[in-house]
């Protein structure tokens, strides 16, 4: 036979397929596995951030090996109408230190770095150079795909990290600051926009401009000049570059699931992260659910591969049916607020009790959570609201237009 032969190869090593494959190293050293990566590190330019009560004690101590950054002390938010401090433990990991780890934590012999793939199939998989991997099963985590099947709008973001010839005097991160300037980059309409800022030592911060719109535009120019507008504002001067990552985000308010798996599926292998469905519809706030995923693909890593896609499309269905409360939500945002009064709907839920907050995060949201979302004085019109449950969405097909 031509190439390798493995018991699971994992296409895609971003931080679901990064996951996975430490939770299966982990829990079966015995199980030859290959984590094929198309770009130059695990886990491309991003970072994850999380609050402290989102995992187990499992899924902590899947994340032991990494190199964190840990704020126990709070975080705070602040809108037009008011600022709160919280009180829950915040954590951030960045792809470098990702990257970085799982190189350490994984047998050099089971990363294809820097690696494409042409073909998969449920026995393996075919490399670019024409190499095939032999596998009892296959898991895709590659990105997601543009997709006529799912309707919604787009998280954009640049973040920039810097840092100080002193210290910069911030403790707790602000993970929401929206009071500031609701208009989009090109200033020609409103989103729901707001600053992120995390102090990643005393004389480093992370700022991050990022905003919600049904329009999928990226101006990395525009947003970086807001990020230094900001942080002359707030007194942090003189700062040094020292990285950045931009972004544009699926939200996702509606569509047809099935349809979308299907016109992707490939049979017998299973798909994860974003791609299989494993997303905060609303927040893409991936963190709990990677872990949640890679730990229970792990645990069933001895199936051969259609019953392991088949146990992993069963939880894409049940996560894509418990996460209907944040397509509802999304929807609201944008087919029911006004553009310039979008902050009202995050500034309303930032009222709630804070362990709500937490649960909404991590994709926990209880029946009695949803009941006190919905309750009280509605953000947006009701007759706006009913209208914006009931609508369809747009498209997300995802050109490159950034």
């Amino acid at each position: 036979m031509n190439g390798r032969e493995t018991d699971v190869a994992i296409v895609g090593g971003g931080l679901a397929g990064g996951l996975i494959a430490l939770a299966l190293h982990r829990a079966h050293p015995e199980i030859r596995f290959q984590l094929i990566e198309a770009g130059k590190a695990l886990g491309g330019h991003h970072r994850w951030s999380w609050f402290g009560s989102d995992l187990s004690d499992e899924g902590n101590s899947l994340l032991d090996g990494f190199t964190k950054t840990e704020w126990n002390n709070g975080y705070e938010v602040a809108f037009p109408d008011y600022h709160r401090s919280m009180e829950a433990g915040y954590r951030s990991l960045s792809s470098v230190d990702f990257d970085a780890a799982l190189r350490d934590l994984l047998p050099n012999q089971s990363l294809r770095i820097d690696c494409k793939v042409n073909q998969l199939e449920a026995t393996g998989v075919t490399l670019e150079n024409g190499e095939r991997v032999a596998a009892r099963a296959v898991i895709d985590s590659r990105s997601v795909p543009p997709s006529k099947h799912l309707l919604g709008g787009w998280q954009i973001f640049t973040g920039r990290h810097f840092k100080y010839d002193q210290p910069h005097g911030l403790s707790q991160p602000v993970i929401m600051d929206a009071s500031v300037d609701q208009h989009t980059p090109a200033g020609n309409h409103s989103a729901y926009r707001f600053m992120y800022v995390l102090p990643l030592a005393k004389d480093e911060l992370f700022l991050e401009d990022t905003y919600y719109d049904e329009t999928r535009v990226l101006d990395e120019d525009l947003l970086s000049r807001r990020i230094d507008e900001y942080a002359a504002e707030k007194g942090f001067r003189n700062g040094v570059e020292i990285g950045r990552e931009k972004g544009i985000l699926p939200v996702i308010t509606g569509g047809n699931f099935d349809a979308y798996r299907a016109s992707i599926d490939i049979p017998g292998v299973a798909m994860a992260g974003a791609r299989g469905g494993f997303s905060h519809p609303l927040t893409s706030y991936t963190m709990p659910i990677a872990v949640e995923n890679a730990l229970a693909i792990a645990s069933h890593a001895h199936l051969s591969g259609p019953l392991l896609a088949h146990f992993v499309r069963e939880r894409a269905n049940k996560h894509w049916r418990k996460t209907s409360i944040y397509r509802a939500l999304g929807r609201m945002l944008f087919k029911a607020a006004e553009p310039e009064r979008r902050v009202d709907i995050f500034q309303k839920f930032y009222r709630l009790p804070q362990d709500l907050i937490e649960r909404f995060y991590a994709c926990h949201t209880t029946l009695p959570d949803k009941f006190r979302i919905f309750t009280g004085k509605p953000p947006v019109p009701i007759s706006r609201a009913i209208r914006a449950l009931a609508s369809k969405g747009d498209p997300l097909i995802m050109e490159k237009t950034e």
